[in-house]
């Protein structure tokens, strides 16, 4: 039998990595720039973004936050502040040290004007977030103070891939500051969960809710939680993080306010994020051999319609036709807003119309020739079902639009969700564990592994042990773990289970 032709080469199974990069470029998401490390994000992986913020940023307002914007540079001096945090960033940070550049006598430019205090380009930005907060915070009565910042931040990162890791992304940040430590608490709980519904309710993206270990956690935080997906590979990604900073960061940045009794007391802060990553996560989660997935909820256009005429004396009728059908479908609403609909009218051969938004994942498309006029009828693919077209009486689309969008939604969840159930397992002794993650073939890009529920007595050198032997992590203590056994490495006690991975 001939094995089917797909629109990505390789396909996931020949190599899961090269697929993820040619998935990228099929689709006109993003691509490299002459600035190592660094992307464009081109308009339709713009447009991905963008409902992705507009979607998170209502649901940040709803829950009392408000927009701010911090500078892009931050003294050198205030990273030092919190040394754990400096111990985690230093070596990813990108350092100005001129302000001005002068030609030499050759004729090349050289900078010049020495700054008197490097300024690192923000890696993340609670040192100086914080030293502007500690202006802002002078009793319990500017409690409690809930800020967010939609910014870019650089990371020099060596190992770069579109979206997953670049020197330079796209991201939220969220800055608060609470009279209490249980008042910090329950924000950091909070937004976590607002990030866990947004995963999986707009990117159909199954995620587990949990704790990072000490290792893992964010440097400088007392308490990391998280959100971890699974992707088609079986790694997992850390989709999106809230950390509780304790009062670290308060007494660092002098962030103190007058209590209702007249003392003075630090405040408590907490720091969270989501980036352009979530982009990566999605690809990775739903995407195929033919290209992109995109879930109709973020997808920038939801409804793709393709006229097809092969005469052109019927061409100026179908035209028509779809500009009409694209001004009743736009009539409809779908989650919150109107559809979002297209008609593509390029002068290009119908098949190879249709592929290119097969391979941008547009979540449905609608073929109108000369006969589905005269039959009342449109050629619908859905791209969660592949390529397979069928066709639908004209009436029963428009009826029935914005249901078929909902079920697209629902499918691609459920399908990511079959998956992750399916590729994890709870592990009861250090052998079977050793051989769930150790590949047959150490050659090929064989997937393999997946989600291990482990017991673990909470000895950081079995963490160290199993990252340096098979790459593995812990991705989270997940919340209700609860579970009491014996921990597979130790023989010890374990309080409950945790899990275990390979990840990006």
């Amino acid at each position: 039998m001939a094995k089917p032709r797909n629109a990505i080469t390789p396909t996931r199974d020949e190599n899961y990595p090269e697929w993820y990069q040619q998935v990228v470029k099929a689709a006109d998401l993003a691509e490299n720039t002459p600035v190592r490390g660094c992307m464009v994000i081109k308009p339709w992986g713009y447009g991905i973004w963008e409902n992705i913020r507009d979607a998170l940023d209502t649901m940040f307002k709803e829950t009392g936050h408000k927009n701010a914007y911090f500078p892009l540079f931050i003294p050198k001096s205030f990273l030092q502040r919190e040394a754990e945090h400096i111990d985690g960033f230093a070596k990813e940070c990108a350092v100005v040290t001129h302000s001005r550049l002068e030609a030499d006598q050759d004729g090349v430019l050289q900078p010049a004007g020495a700054l008197d205090e490097p300024l690192i380009v923000r890696p993340t930005s609670e040192t100086i977030i914080g030293d502007l907060f500690a202006r802002w915070v002078q009793s319990y009565r500017d409690l409690p103070l809930l800020i967010n910042q939609w910014a870019n931040v650089v990371r020099w990162e060596m190992r770069p891939r579109l979206f997953l890791r670049t020197a330079e992304f796209l991201w939220q940040e969220g800055h608060t500051v609470h009279a209490t430590s249980e008042e910090a608490m329950e924000e950091t709980s909070l937004m976590l969960d607002i990030y866990a519904s947004f995963a999986e309710d707009w990117l159909a993206m199954p995620v587990l809710r949990g704790e990072k270990t000490e290792a893992e956690r964010f440097p400088g935080a007392e308490s990391t939680l998280c959100i971890e997906a699974m992707m088609q590979d079986k790694k997992a990604l850390q989709a999106g993080t809230s950390h509780f900073l304790g009062q670290n960061f308060s007494k660092a940045c002098g962030i103190k306010f007058q209590g209702k009794e007249g003392k003075e007391e630090f405040g408590w802060t907490t720091s969270w994020g989501v980036s352009t990553r979530l982009i990566g996560g999605m690809i990775m989660t739903h995407s195929d051999d033919d290209g992109l997935v995109v879930p109709p909820k973020v997808a920038p256009v939801q409804i793709a319609i393709l006229p097809v005429t092969p005469k052109e004396e019927t061409r100026g009728q179908v035209l028509d036709a779809c500009k009409e059908l694209e001004k009743e479908l736009k009539n409809i609403n779908y989650s919150g807003s109107p559809i979002r609909v297209e008609v593509d009218d390029r002068d290009l051969r119908g098949g190879e119309k249709y592929w290119q938004w097969v391979k941008k994942g547009v979540p449905v498309t609608l073929e109108i020739g000369p006969r589905d006029l005269e039959n009342k009828t449109v050629f619908m693919g859905r791209r969660d079902l592949g390529a397979k077209r069928e066709g639908i009486s004209l009436d029963e689309l428009i009826s029935n639009a914005s249901q078929i969008l909902e079920d697209i939604q629902k499918a691609l969840f459920q399908k990511a969700l079959n998956f992750r159930e399916e590729n994890s397992r709870k592990i009861d002794s250090r052998e079977e564990f050793y051989e769930f993650f150790t590949s047959s073939n150490k050659n090929d890009h064989e997937i393999h592994g997946g989600f291990a529920w482990v017991h673990w007595d909470r000895d950081p050198k079995w963490e160290e042990e199993i990252k340096n032997d098979l790459n593995v992590t812990i991705r989270c203590i997940p919340r209700d773990s609860n579970e009491k056994g014996t921990c597979i490495f130790s023989g010890n006690p374990s309080p409950g289970r945790v899990v275990m991975a390979k990840s990006y």
